[in-house]
């Protein structure tokens, strides 16, 4: 998760399951904080990150040791210890793992401004009862959150006016692509790149 000031100094947090040494995840939140925020990458999950590589502990068997629902608790005296320092709006950005523990913090209007991109185990009821302005950023393949379901997302803000909202699915990428993109890959990049400067930048400057 990657916290971002939206005002008063700025800050930004970002959470993902590759975790907090991921090099790319740490290049997004440098490119975040050099357009002005102040930015935090918690270490939610205690030095545990995800590994695709490890055939022996799936992601249904990962997320066994690592529940959303802890991250969301974790989340809450980060956000307050920012705020202690002056900052009176909080944005969020989450990945994957991540994207649910974003949307329970809007859910509560413990952030400002949230970013969901690729979620995992995001539902249509969470999308109902998120309160604050949210963008949801996903993939054409995406088995963990397919294009169908965002679509519902998409549906379901359209009928809270009170909540600004945006949705946008990247054509040609997969599940993972803002944060584990090819950098030998134009095309891969390209998204990486447009997903996190037209989309996430902007929506944390609006």
């Amino acid at each position: 998760m990657l916290f971002v000031a939206l005002s008063t100094s700025n800050f930004t947090c970002l959470t993902c399951p590759a975790g907090y040494e991921a090099p790319k995840l740490r290049k997004l939140a440098d490119k975040v904080a050099a357009a002005g925020f102040y930015v935090v990458v918690p270490d939610f999950l205690h030095g545990d990150p995800f590994l695709f590589e490890n055939a022996d502990r799936p992601l249904p068997v990962w997320i066994m040791d690592h529940g959303t629902d802890k991250g969301f608790e974790e989340a809450k005296p980060v956000i307050e210890a920012v705020k202690s320092k002056g900052v009176s709006a909080v944005g969020a950005a989450g990945f994957c793992w991540g994207a649910k523990v974003v949307v329970q913090l809007a859910k509560y209007e413990l952030i400002q401004a949230a970013v969901i991109l690729h979620p995992y185990i995001v539902t249509v009821d969470d999308i109902k009862a998120v309160k604050v302005p949210v963008a949801v950023l996903g993939a054409e393949i995406d088995e963990m959150a397919p294009p169908e379901l965002l679509k519902q997302f998409e549906q379901v803000l359209s009928t809270k006016p009170e909540v600004d909202s945006y949705v946008k699915i990247f054509p040609k990428v997969m599940h993972g692509w803002t944060t584990r993109y090819d950098d030998e890959d134009d095309g891969a990049l390209k998204s990486a790149e447009e997903a996190h400067h037209e989309d996430l930048l902007q929506w944390f400057n609006l």
